[in-house]
């Protein structure tokens, strides 16, 4: 089974698939490894595709001790992906979770990313509610310490943000939700406490995105409440970002819908890669606002 080592010792999971410009594929809390199978069968006709487990997620170490994880270790550990696979640059890809580790990965190393998609992106990290996000991760940690991460599984089924993908596609839903039955205890627990509790707010950093030229695409479901505003708004201070929003669609995008998913970051990527995904013309002195 194929592992790459970080800098503090934890293996990490991960498969390859395809050859060409690399992408990086950066999974959600409820996700893993798995989750990206739509992309990897499509994007494998073209590109080098790397899939991987967060440190605490099936496949992967699961360190016990809490200080183990955290935002810093996952954007961390998205570089040592690439580094252990000796790619120079890559197209990074996440979902959720995921997502904020790319936004990240492209504010610390911006050298190392050919292109940012930050999906499902920007939940809790709004002005209002942040504290609060915090307060409920760590009493949800809590929760799944004392009663296991099915129980928390049980619950994921009438999330509203959720419940249009069991609509869409049941069967794919059942499979996500059997994925996530089989995470860890401990690794759910400290991912929701170290990562969830403790992330600063996107909008601390707007100085840092105002400057981050790299190509990027945010894509947000319009039911995935959460996360509508924090998408426009990164939209509005990110120096190169584009935003799609997918009809009819929750939080999951890239499963919920994985065609509409896969032609959307297919453009992007394309345009990127051929330098044509430019930022907007700044509004002239004296132009027609109407």
């Amino acid at each position: 089974m194929p592992y790459a080592t970080t800098s503090d010792g934890v293996k990490l999971y991960y498969e390859e698939a395809g050859s060409g410009t690399p992408i990086l594929f950066v999974h959600e809390y409820c996700g893993d490894w798995r989750s990206w199978e739509p992309q990897m069968r499509f994007f494998a006709k073209k590109h080098c595709c790397i899939t991987y487990s967060f440190r605490g997620y099936p496949g992967s170490d699961v360190p016990t001790e809490p200080a183990m994880y955290g935002q810093k270790h996952a954007v961390d550990d998205a570089k040592h992906m690439l580094d252990h696979l000796k790619i120079a640059k890559a197209h990074i890809v996440g979902l959720s979770q995921g997502a904020f580790a790319t936004a990240h990965f492209g504010r610390l190393y911006p050298d190392r990313a050919l292109s940012l998609t930050l999906a499902g992106v920007g939940s809790g990290a709004g002005r209002e509610g942040h504290e609060q996000f915090k307060k409920n991760a760590i009493e949800t940690a809590a929760t799944i310490r004392a009663k296991g991460v099915a129980h928390y599984t049980a619950g994921l089924a009438t999330n509203p943000t959720r419940s249009r993908f069991k609509q869409k596609d049941p069967r794919g839903f059942a499979e996500f939700i059997k994925h996530l039955s089989e995470h860890s205890d401990i690794g759910a627990a400290n991912t929701m406490a170290e990562y969830q509790g403790k992330r600063p707010s996107l909008y601390d950093f707007e100085a840092d995105w105002k400057k981050l030229d790299v190509p990027t695409l945010i894509i947000c479901g319009d039911e995935d409440e959460p996360c509508l505003l924090p998408s426009v708004w990164l939209k509005s201070v990110l120096a190169n970002a584009g935003l799609s929003f997918f009809p009819k669609t929750g939080h999951t995008v890239n499963l919920e819908e994985p065609d509409l998913f896969n032609r959307t970051l297919w453009d992007f990527i394309t345009l990127a890669e051929a330098g044509q995904w430019l930022p907007g013309h700044a509004m002239a002195p004296g132009a027609s606002k109407i």
